[in-house]
């Protein structure tokens, strides 16, 4: 399966459940991006495609605002593949609490 980690600027949330998850799941392939154009462009993170959500059979976002931005661009159409995780831009990279809210929130089965 490909997982697709989304979060604001590619730089906490999403760097960190990409890694996290590539090296702990080898069953699946992994991508993460950001969704701000101006936080990426700041952070020199990875921006997300349409070829990206394509790509992804499963796209993890971290809050409401990432569903309606990439609403705001493409429709409803990825819809069926989103999952929120509900998860505030509150830690750092690979911080233990953004860990372990991730171990307990993504189900890769």
């Amino acid at each position: 399966m490909n997982i697709l980690f989304l979060c604001t600027a590619n730089v906490q949330r999403s760097k960190t459940a990409e890694e996290l998850f590539r090296a702990t799941n080898k069953d699946h392939e992994y991508k993460s991006a950001g969704l701000s154009a101006k936080y990426v462009k700041k952070a020199n993170s990875t921006l997300c495609t349409e070829d990206m959500l394509q790509w992804a059979d499963r796209i993890y976002l971290f809050e409401q605002q990432h569903i309606d931005r990439i609403q705001s661009h493409t429709g409803e159409q990825y819809f069926p593949k989103i999952i929120n995780l509900n998860i505030p831009d509150d830690y750092q990279y690979f911080q233990k609490e953004l860990i372990l809210q991730l171990l307990k929130k993504v189900k890769l089965s």
